[in-house]
């Protein structure tokens, strides 16, 4: 291999990792390891959900199974 093709493979390789520079960072920065933690545990997390909410979910569905009238309906 010549050296201008291995100054063009660094250039290839610099450009690569400056497009890529925001990923690379995630992966090897400090607080990296804080984030794949805080991760795992927001992944481990369980919803609890309250009676307001069940109780809207209820309100939607009970709305949702009542009957309704057609347009042709209403003009007879």
């Amino acid at each position: 291999m010549s050296w201008p093709w291995i100054v063009l493979l660094a250039l290839a390789a610099a450009v690569v990792l400056g497009a890529e520079w925001s990923r690379v960072s995630m992966l090897v920065a400090a607080d990296a390891r804080r984030q794949r933690e805080r991760s795992k545990q927001k992944a481990s997390l369980k919803l609890i959900r309250s009676e307001e909410e069940e109780f809207a979910e209820s309100v939607q569905r009970d709305l949702a199974e009542l009957p309704t009238i057609e347009e042709t309906d209403r003009r007879s």
